[in-house]
């Protein structure tokens, strides 16, 4: 499997690397191999191999979870106790197999997702959620396959069409007023 591939070729300096580049995802690799202590041709040749086994992706700045040994998802609702809500927000920040955290309506009050190394692992982390102080009760759901993976491009190119159309509407009205500097009779 690719993914035990990929485990056992990460070593200490490449889990660095990719901990900086989540730190911060504009890094240059001069500051990468300087913070690091390693040469420049040794941060970018890892870098590259990162990208190239696929631990990498989106031009190299973000972190295949799967890739690294955290392939089971979940999607954890949880009932809290209102007047611990802040505390239980906080709780889950400190635990790291925890993704992301919403506020929601309907059924629960939070939506977490969660990653895990293997069931175990997810078992351990859920836990930890259930023994917070606040929270009632939980339900979770495993991701058993990703057919899209969050994205953002078809949204930021909507919003392109849309400007690049309002712009041209707009530059047609301003060719077509009365008070235009260029008269309807030239």
């Amino acid at each position: 499997m690719i993914r035990s591939d990929d485990l056992n070729s990460l070593d200490p300096t490449d889990l660095k690397i990719l901990l900086e580049l989540i730190r911060d995802p504009r890094v240059q690799i001069g500051e990468l191999s300087e913070s690091l202590g390693i040469a420049r041709n040794t941060a970018q040749s890892r870098m590259r191999r990162l990208v190239r086994s696929g631990v990498l992706n989106d031009g190299g700045r973000e972190v295949d979870l799967e890739k690294v040994g955290y392939d089971v998802v979940g999607f954890v609702t949880l009932e809290v106790t209102h007047r611990e809500l802040d505390g239980v927000i906080g709780a889950l920040r400190r635990i790291p197999q925890v993704l992301e955290v919403h506020e929601i309506s309907g059924r629960g009050d939070l939506l977490c997702r969660v990653v895990a190394t293997d069931t175990h692992n997810l078992q351990t982390a859920l836990r930890s959620i259930l023994r917070t102080k606040g929270v009632i009760r939980t339900e979770t759901v495993l991701a058993l396959h990703t057919h899209i993976p969050y994205r953002t491009e078809p949204l930021i190119g909507r919003l392109v069409d849309a400007a690049e159309t309002a712009g041209a509407t707009k530059r047609a009205k301003t060719q077509l007023s009365p008070d235009s500097p260029v008269s309807q009779a030239d």
